[in-house]
């Protein structure tokens, strides 16, 4: 059971692994005329090419990494569960069979449950390509950049395995993907407005005086401190996990009205991941950040929610 909502509770582990346990082997790998199976380890031996041999192991085994990472996650959110719920650590080793000690250790050992926010297995974190008019060049901007490293770093923490992809100059991006972690807002591309758009409750917006969040619930504006005058060191920013075109999934999305708020969002992740992911989970919600940071360095100094946090199956 869903500790916060009294409904049975999701395994998010199903989707990650399905999409990773066999990825390797089920590529058209072949040997000896045939296909290896995905567990079949003295076929995987049985491989006469060694260069072959040596590719499919090393898939195998960062596909078995994977899988004993997520194993590890899911344990420690059940026992959390459960304990939740009221049992205690005696009660759930004598249900599950197992000895208290070895619950306590589960319990503490492994990655984070709350990992689970920003994915499952594997993630890719997308950030921004622009125009560098000196070089005509395609570049991403150090704000950007630092965003994006940091919510890396984040990911990491949890045992995630992270890639990296840009939205391209144009606004290109494929958002029909599993583990996207996309930082970019509606001005740098259609596909992401279109996806913003989707959203039931905040909404991005623009008047005269700039790019403003609107809580179509509330009716509130959240806007960036530079608009007001004299100027505020502060900033707002979307979070939330939107749905994806094809309808087969969702995507983490994050965007300051200026990279100060994107940068927030991180800030805030870091520190009230547990929280967030004991609201919803995985599934969608969006709501607004609120930043203040330091005029000097442009660096976070304090993140929190402004608005409701939103879950979408509620709206």
């Amino acid at each position: 059971m869903d500790p916060t909502t009294g409904k049975p509770a999701k395994t998010v582990l199903s989707r990650g692994i399905d999409g990773i346990s066999s990825r390797g082997l089920d590529s058209g790998t072949h040997h000896r005329g045939g296909t290896v199976p995905p567990n079949d380890l003295d076929k995987i031996a049985a491989i006469d090419d060694p260069y072959l041999l040596l590719r499919v192991a090393t898939e195998r085994l960062n596909a078995a990494q994977q899988e004993v990472t997520e194993l590890a996650r899911l344990r420690r959110r059940v026992i959390q569960e459960l304990h939740a719920q009221g049992m205690s650590y005696a009660q759930i080793a004598e249900k599950a069979g197992l000895s208290r000690g070895r619950i306590h250790q589960i319990r503490h050992t492994g990655p984070a449950p709350e990992g689970a926010f920003l994915g499952v297995g594997s993630v890719t974190v997308v950030t921004p390509l622009r125009h560098d008019a000196a070089t005509g060049r395609s570049m991403v901007a150090l704000d950007d950049m630092r965003a994006g490293k940091r919510l890396e770093d984040l990911a990491r923490t949890f045992g995630l395995t992270v890639a990296t992809d840009n939205v391209t100059v144009d606004g290109e991006i494929d958002l029909n993907r599993p583990g996207l972690l996309v930082i970019c807002g509606p001005r740098m591309s259609e596909a992401m407005r279109a996806a913003y758009d989707a959203d039931p409750v905040i909404r991005w917006d623009r008047d005269d005086t700039g790019w403003k969040l609107v809580d179509t619930r509330t009716g509130r504006e959240y806007r960036s401190g530079s608009q007001f005058d004299p100027h505020q060191p502060t900033d707002s920013a979307f979070l939330g996990r939107l749905p994806r075109p094809d309808g087969k999934g969702s995507f983490l999305a994050i965007a300051g009205i200026h990279p100060n708020g994107s940068l927030g969002v991180i800030h805030l992740l870091a520190s009230e991941i547990a929280t967030l992911w004991g609201q919803v989970g995985d599934r969608r919600f969006s709501c607004v950040v609120g930043v203040e940071y330091d005029p000097q360095t442009g660096e976070p100094v304090r993140a929190e929610l402004s608005s409701p946090l939103y879950r979408h199956e509620d709206t």
